[in-house]
């Protein structure tokens, strides 16, 4: 890993291959409609929009002729802007697109999209396409805290609501209410966590690789990529994350990111 002063060579792992039921499209959530777009390709556009990645690997469902085309689309798009900013003598580094077939469940994908990033790749980003309008600002603070020497980083959001624990009731309270209450967890040291997630790509595949040996409910337990980062012991920092980053998982979600994108300001441009 390169030290503050250098950025390290930084790929995005675009994790798109969910199947979007709670949705209730009856199609991979990718390919939902959004602002006249599908998810995927406003995902795509934000990732490169950010400017930090020389690959944007993308992890697809397997087989799935539509959203690959989607992709090429994208590249061709790149490739199209790419081509207009250099006749301003304004170009840019232009981002590789490479596809892959995700797997079984999300860390299959994100090892399917590790084992596909180009040789000089040092830190990498994994990014979920549902939290397609995450603002340029997010993938920003975390390649910066990457540049500055963290091995793993997550961006952020504080817990509003109170937040408790709870167990399934028993005995003769069982008609009373499904659960009882336990305890209530202390809201100011609780966050709710966003992606892009940031690794030193080293990191990355060692915590994948320990995670190879889980049994299937040691493995349902683990929710994302920094959890297994933990679990090796190395720490993991935490930088501001964005209310725009809404993850779209139901209708519902569905509704505020179009609301995002019909706002005055654009969903990008508005931190929160």
């Amino acid at each position: 890993m390169n030290t503050a002063s250098t950025a390290p060579v930084t790929a995005v792992i675009l994790v798109a291959a969910g199947s979007g039921q709670r949705l209730g499209y009856g199609m991979p959530k990718a390919k939902v409609p959004l602002g006249g777009d599908s998810i995927l390709t406003h995902a795509l556009r934000g990732v490169a929009a950010a400017g930090i990645a020389r690959q944007i690997c993308v992890a697809l469902p397997p087989g799935d002729a539509e959203l690959r085309a989607q992709c090429e689309s994208f590249a061709a798009e790149l490739q199209a802007e790419h081509r207009r900013t250099a006749t301003s003598g304004a170009a840019v580094q232009l981002p590789a697109v490479s596809i892959v077939d995700g797997g079984a469940s999300r860390a299959d994908s994100v090892r399917a999209a590790v084992a596909a990033l180009e040789p000089d790749v040092e830190a990498v980003l994994v990014h979920d396409a549902a939290r397609a309008l995450a603002p340029e600002a997010v993938f920003h603070r975390v390649a910066a805290a990457l540049a500055a020497g963290a091995k793993a980083v997550i961006p952020v959001v504080p817990v509003v609501d109170t937040v408790k624990t709870v167990e399934a009731t028993h005995d003769g309270s069982a008609g009373i209410a499904p659960e009882v209450v336990t305890g209530t967890a202390p809201r100011e040291q609780l966050r709710s966590v966003q992606t892009p997630q940031g690794f030193e790509l080293a990191t990355l595949r060692r915590a994948h690789e320990a995670a190879a040996g889980f049994d299937a409910d040691r493995a349902a337990a683990v929710t994302d990529d920094a959890m297994l980062v933990e679990l090796l012991g190395v720490p993991v920092y935490a930088v501001r994350g964005a209310s725009q980053s809404l993850k779209i998982t139901t209708p519902l979600d569905l509704i505020l990111a179009e609301g995002l994108l019909e706002g005055p300001l654009g969903a990008r441009w508005v931190e929160g």
